[in-house]
Order: structure tokens, then C-alpha cells, then sequence
């Protein structure tokens, strides 16, 4: 553990572009951890950093001892376009998957979707490389920039986007990933952190001119083009309404077995 005067500067981010329009010109205030989904939840426990966006199922996992800010987070209300099973076969003949070990959230909400269907497919813990996989198991599981990638360059092999089917099946909004905080985290500080990053967010959504140069920033450094980006940033959200809180308790408490109520950061 590093000390308090350093944690309670660091933010955790994603290090997939998901975040770009909450981070992109963040406060120097800040120092910046960027890190894979399910790396961040460790960062977060050990007191790496102040506070991290980290995989919805991780925190139901670990929900006693965090607490989430409100407001923002990585969201969608159908399409997701970065969580995506690919295969060669229709879902009713895949018979194993294979499941990247960098997002809980994504290889719960999958196996959940699989059985609503009435698959049962078994899993194969693989990295998360797409020929890898499909040349191991009839079917894989990418998420983030990756699976953006693979889409772009063999669509025909996208079968299921995790998001829209959430939507379709339940009507809401699928969060894969909350701001959480350990519950000793200085009050002050996570008041600062999550005013800064909803004053950014404010800014991508209103200020259209700002909203091009977080978009222009994104593509050049991802080798994404614009119009992808831009369509990307309206598949993926940032702001946590009603209807996403919604969606947080029902795969919270459906999909991981959550007991107990969500700490809401106040």
C-alpha cells in the first residue's frame, strides 16, 4: 500500500477507450492508473488508487467493503459494440466459448444471456486473442477495444452484442462498469474526484466543439476512425441515470447473487 497522501490522488481508468470522454483533459490534479477491468479492482482493494472504474460483477463481489459513486460509470441502453461473441456457428451449436480473463461482468452477463436461450455451453478461460480462441472453442468472447477491432474486420462472425440483448431481455440498460471507492477512502477527496469527472462529462455532452476534440483525440490514438468513434460514443455511456440504476440491481442481484444494498457515495 502506498501512501495516503499518493492513493488519494490516483484515479483508476480503463485502459480501452470507454473512458476517454470522462478522462480526456481530467483535472492534473489527478494522477492516472489506467489498467485492465479486473486489474482494477485489485488496484482499488490494495489501496492503489482513490477510486477506479471496475467490473460490475466485482464489485457485487466485493460489494461489503465499497461504495459506488453516483452518476457516472460505462453503460449502454442496447448496442454496446465492444462486447461481442463471435463465431463461425449459430448460438443453438456452440458448444464451448471462449472467455477472456479481463472483465467478470462480461463472462456472467454472457452465460446469463446463453441460459435465458437455453444454451449451457461450457467455458474455456483463454487470452484474448480472436483466431486463439475460435481455433480452441466454437465461439469467443472479446470486450472493449479488441472486440471493436475484430467487428470492424470480420463482422460476419459478430452473433450476439451483449448489450442489446441485456436490453432486449429485460428492458434495461446494462452497466458493465461502476466508480467505486473503498469505504475508507477520504470523503473530501472522492467529493472532488466525482465532481471533476461529472464537470467532464457535462462538457463531452454539451459543448459540441469539445465533444469533436475528445472524438479526434480517441481515433488518433486507438487507429479507430472518426466516424467509428463517434458512433461508439453514442453506443457506449458514461452517465448513470434512473433507468441505469435499474439495470445495476437487476444484474446485481439476478445475474451475480447479490445480497445486501448498493453504498451509495453521498
Amino acid at each position: 500500500m502506498v501512501s495516503v497522501a499518493h492513493w488519494s490522488s490516483v484515479v483508476g481508468r480503463v485502459s480501452f477507450v470507454n473512458c476517454d470522454p470522462l478522462f480526456h483533459g481530467l483535472s492534473e490534479r489527478w494522477s492516472i492508473l489506467p489498467a485492465p477491468p479486473a486489474w482494477l479492482t485489485g488496484h482499488l482493494l490494495r489501496q492503489d488508487c482513490l477510486v477506479a472504474p471496475i467490473p460490475t460483477a466485482d464489485f457485487a463481489k466485493h460489494h461489503s467493503k465499497l461504495q459506488l459513486l453516483p452518476d457516472v460509470g460505462i453503460a449502454s441502453d442496447g448496442k454496446v459494440g465492444s462486447v461481442l461473441l463471435f463465431s463461425e456457428r449459430e448460438l443453438s451449436d456452440i458448444r464451448d466459448v471462449a472467455m477472456p480473463t479481463d472483465s467478470s461482468t462480461s463472462r456472467k452477463l454472457l452465460l446469463y444471456l446463453l441460459a435465458e436461450s437455453g444454451h449451457a455451453p461450457e467455458s474455456v478461460e483463454m487470452g484474448p486473442d480472436l483466431d486463439e480462441m475460435l481455433q480452441r472453442c466454437d465461439a469467443a468472447l472479446l470486450i472493449g477495444d479488441r472486440a471493436i477491432d475484430e467487428a470492424a474486420r470480420r463482422p460476419e462472425l459478430v452473433k450476439l452484442d451483449l448489450g442489446e440483448e441485456w436490453k432486449r431481455i429485460t428492458g434495461y440498460p446494462m452497466v458493465f462498469g461502476v466508480f467505486a471507492a473503498t469505504l475508507e477512502a477520504p470523503p473530501e477527496e472522492l467529493g472532488r474526484v466525482h465532481s471533476d469527472l461529472l464537470s467532464q462529462l457535462e462538457r463531452f455532452e454539451q459543448d459540441e466543439e469539445w465533444r469533436a476534440t475528445v472524438v479526434a483525440s480517441t481515433a488518433a490514438r486507438s487507429e479507430f476512425n472518426v466516424g467509428r468513434v463517434e458512433i461508439y460514443f453514442r453506443e457506449v455511456r458514461n452517465r448513470l441515470d434512473d433507468e441505469c440504476r435499474k439495470g445495476l440491481e437487476k444484474f446485481l442481484v439476478e445475474v451475480c447473487g447479490m445480497n445486501g444494498e448498493i453504498n451509495w457515495f453521498r
